[in-house]
C-alpha cells in the first residue's frame, strides 16, 4: 500500500499534516506539485497504482476527488476545496508559498486547467473530515456534496482551513485505509 499526500494551494509536500502522516505511517509520498493544475495532476498520475491511498487538502482534495473518481482509488479529503476554478480567481498574480515564502505565478490559464478537471463523487470511497471552524472554505458545502454518497463524513467544531491537528485522525485514517 502506497499513501500519496496531495498538498494544498500555496503549500508544500513538506508541511506540517505531511509530516504527521509520515511519522504514523511508513508509506507516505507528500510530492512537491508543479503549480499547473494539469501538470500537478499528470505528475500524481505517475505515481498512482491500484494500491494507492490518497490524502488531499483543500485544492489537494479537488484533486484527490478527480484522481478517486478516475482510478477507483480511496481518498481522505481534508477540508477539500470543490470550486478552486471559482475560490482561486483572487489569487492570479504573484504569489508566495505558505512554507518557504518561495515566490510563484498563479495563472489565469490554471483556473481553466482546474475547471477541466471538475469530477462529482460517485463511485469511490471517502472519508471527509471537516471542521467548522474554517476560515477559507464552507465545510457546508462538502458536507452537501458528499451527502449520500460513499462517504464517511467526520464535522469537528471549531479547527481552522489547516486542520491543524491531523494527529488526533490518524487512527481513523489508518482504519478507513
Amino acid at each position: 500500500m502506497k499513501i500519496i499526500y496531495i498538498h494544498g494551494f500555496k503549500s508544500c509536500g513538506d508541511g506540517k499534516k505531511s509530516k504527521a502522516l509520515k511519522k504514523f505511517f511508513n508509506n507516505v509520498i507528500s510530492p512537491e506539485l508543479p503549480f499547473s493544475p494539469k501538470e500537478a495532476v499528470n505528475y500524481l498520475e505517475k505515481l498512482i497504482d491500484k494500491n494507492t491511498l490518497l490524502i488531499g487538502s483543500s485544492l489537494g482534495g479537488y484533486y484527490s476527488i478527480y484522481l478517486a473518481e478516475k482510478h477507483n482509488l480511496k481518498a481522505v479529503l481534508i477540508n477539500p476545496s470543490l470550486k478552486p476554478y471559482k475560490t482561486l480567481k483572487n489569487y492570479v498574480g504573484v504569489q508566495y508559498r505558505y512554507c518557504d515564502n518561495k515566490k510563484f505565478k498563479w495563472k489565469k490559464k490554471y483556473l481553466k486547467e482546474l475547471k477541466q478537471l471538475k469530477t462529482s463523487p460517485k463511485n469511490a470511497k471517502y472519508l471527509l473530515l471537516l471542521q467548522t471552524g474554517d476560515e477559507i472554505l464552507n465545510y457546508k458545502h462538502a458536507l452537501k456534496r458528499f451527502k449520500n454518497k460513499k462517504a464517511k463524513i467526520i464535522v469537528e467544531y471549531g479547527g481552522n482551513h489547516r486542520f491543524e491537528n491531523i494527529e488526533d485522525y490518524l487512527c481513523m485514517i489508518k482504519n478507513f485505509f
